[in-house]
């Protein structure tokens, strides 16, 4: 396996504290609504409510029926009516239906709606608007962090990355540093904050200002560093295909809210993330797995094996002490060898295979032209309507754009294979700098690159910003010769024993981001990569805490707009190589399909 025992391991901070805060402060807002009520809950806050307060808690608190919210008419005859939702605009207007319905029919109820993570000014003037401001209650919960496994916290926020991202809406800023601040009300100070990115630094700054208004307190702090980084400072990452298990388990079953779901024949079932088959696997190569999990297979045959010429005491003992975990280890075993079976039935077919090495191909700038042609392939035989977006838009960032003729044939294949409806995700991908036409300005850049060794580099910066205000470029290629992100062609990687973190994609490409945080924790700071944060639009900032005191080799990077599980298999390779842990927090696990 590519992972050996780490030894001397930090111990990280215990997170079901959030879990009982968001837990307490949910039970008490329920209670200010006294007496049996049914509880209506937004579609994408089930999952996470579930494991905050379960069933048995809330109908402990007179919470009598749960309803999903599907913006119809309801059934309930309830006299107390609790909507737990997001702030969304769509549902307060339904909420006012609802009561303006009843109050047409001469029924009278007592309504409260909780909003979560926090109420924006926009929902109560729809109330307002709508004439029922004062028939209802209004409250927030502020639950802003969800503990998903022992080294990740999630703010799931499914909406953030295309909010700020594409539409620009920055309402979810203030949540963040929200969260940040909570993390260091409950687990002390941290000595250190990085960041690059627009995002990061209003985040930080959202955070700061909470900082300063609220009551400063001393305690030994659990995290070293915090390190905030953009979604968009890094797209490469998240539009590669995904080779570690845990990250094949997501494309392939869908893992949300910490649990995976297989389907094995006709029988779905979820599994728990805590079990040890899965933590001995989730970071590894797939192509590690298999053979894994046959070892373990034979391992647990020899066990069953043993009771074989037991005596009675013998056999006694071995139902009491070893049957149980014997049986609940063979369950999940079958589960994650029939999950591995159908990613290799998938993943080792040529079509993957064709489609890895177009990217391998894309990533180190070779036979680009043939890639085109595999990209039109791909599209015309109608193989992966997201597969062929996620090869146009890798395309586009590692040259910088596409030329003008291969950006509107591909365009026009695409709409004529998937439909003319697809112009709106063209017009949102190339907004967000994602799949983009070469402009002439872009030739420019080779000029830079020869003046930029004529003057120094104050001069450069400045003629930087000159060239960049005539076209927006990526910048990949400039990138990841300077961090060599792509170990250099024709070297064997042996992914057993990776050397880097560059197997989480089998060997061809260190993610960026994962890059930069090594990179910046190795210098302390952003000194001797200037000309890199130049490459990424700046943005970037380092703070050192005033109050600077010994802290765990802890480092909490967050994730603004979301991250892949490729990132997170990536920074805990790093964290055994440097004795340190990291532990990723993260708006919602990235998927292309939310971008669009």
């Amino acid at each position: 396996m590519a992972h050996t025992e780490w030894r001397d391991a930090p111990e990280l901070p215990d997170f079901s504290l959030l879990k009982r805060l968001a837990r307490d402060q949910l039970i008490f807002l329920l209670e200010q609504l006294p007496g049996k009520k049914d509880l209506f809950i937004d579609s994408d806050l089930m999952s996470p409510l579930d494991r905050i307060a379960n069933v048995t808690i809330l109908k402990q608190h007179e919470v009598d029926k749960l309803y999903k919210v599907e913006l119809k008419p309801i059934v309930s005859s309830s006299d107390q009516l609790c909507f737990l939702i997001r702030p969304r605009i769509q549902t307060v207007k339904w909420i006012s239906d609802l009561v303006n319905a009843d109050k047409v029919a001469g029924r009278f109820r007592r309504y409260k709606i909780i909003f979560t993570p926090q109420k924006f000014y926009a929902c109560e003037t729809v109330l307002e608007e709508q004439g029922v401001y004062g028939d209802v209650t209004t409250d927030e919960w502020n639950f802003y962090i969800l503990p998903l496994d022992d080294d990740i916290l999630s703010l799931e926020l499914p909406e953030f990355f295309r909010d700020n991202f594409l539409e620009g809406d920055q309402r979810w800023v203030t949540t963040a540093g929200s969260a940040l601040h909570l993390l260091q009300s409950v687990y002390g100070s941290f000595s250190k904050v990085y960041g690059i990115g627009r995002c990061a630094k209003m985040v930080y700054e959202s955070w700061r200002e909470l900082m300063e208004e609220g009551e400063q307190r001393t305690r030994q702090p659990e995290f070293a560093k915090v390190f905030l980084v953009d979604r968009d400072v890094d797209f490469v990452t998240p539009l590669c295909s995904q080779v570690v298990y845990e990250g094949l388990v997501d494309d392939l079953f869908r893992i949300k809210c910490g649990k995976q779901f297989y389907i094995t024949g006709s029988l779905c079932r979820s599994c728990l993330k805590h079990v040890y088959v899965f933590s001995e696997i989730r970071n590894e190569h797939f192509s590690n797995v298999f053979g894994f999990l046959s070892q373990k297979a034979k391992n647990l045959q020899t066990a069953y094996d043993k009771r074989r010429g037991m005596d009675i005491q013998q056999m006694k003992a071995f139902v009491s002490d070893e049957l149980k975990g014997l049986k609940q280890e063979h369950r999940l075993l079958s589960l994650h060898i029939g999950a591995s079976e159908s990613m290799m039935k998938k993943k080792t077919k040529q079509d993957f295979q064709e489609l890895l090495k177009t990217e391998h191909s894309l990533l180190e700038g070779f036979e680009i032209r043939e890639c085109i042609t595999y990209i039109e392939e791909h599209i015309n035989r109608q193989v992966s309507m997201i597969d062929s977006l996620r090869l146009l838009c890798l395309l586009s960032i590692t040259e910088n754009g596409l030329l003008s003729k291969d950006y509107r044939s591909l365009k026009a294949q695409y709409l004529q294979s998937y439909g003319i409806k697809h112009l709106l995700t063209f017009a949102n991908l190339r907004q967000l700098g994602l799949l983009e036409e070469q402009q002439a300005g872009e030739t420019l850049t080779v000029m830079e690159s020869k003046v930029g060794k004529l003057v120094n580099d104050k001069t450069v910066g400045k003629l930087t910003d000159a060239f960049s205000s005539l076209a927006k470029k990526s910048n990949f290629r400039a990138l990841s010769k300077r961090l060599a992100l792509v170990p250099k062609s024709g070297e064997e990687y042996d992914l057993r024993v990776p050397r880097d973190m560059a197997y989480v994609f089998s060997g061809a490409y260190i993610p960026l981001s994962c890059k930069l945080i090594e990179q910046v924790l190795e210098r302390d700071g952003w000194t001797g990569l200037e000309e890199v944060t130049r490459m990424l639009n700046g943005q970037e900032f380092a703070v050192t805490a005033r109050n600077k005191t010994d802290a765990q080799r802890i480092v909490l990077v967050m994730f603004l707009g979301g991250c892949t599980f490729s990132e997170i298999s990536a920074l805990r390779f790093l964290g055994k190589e440097r004795d340190t842990y990291y532990v990723q927090q993260m708006e919602y696990m990235v998927n292309i399909k939310l971008s669009i």
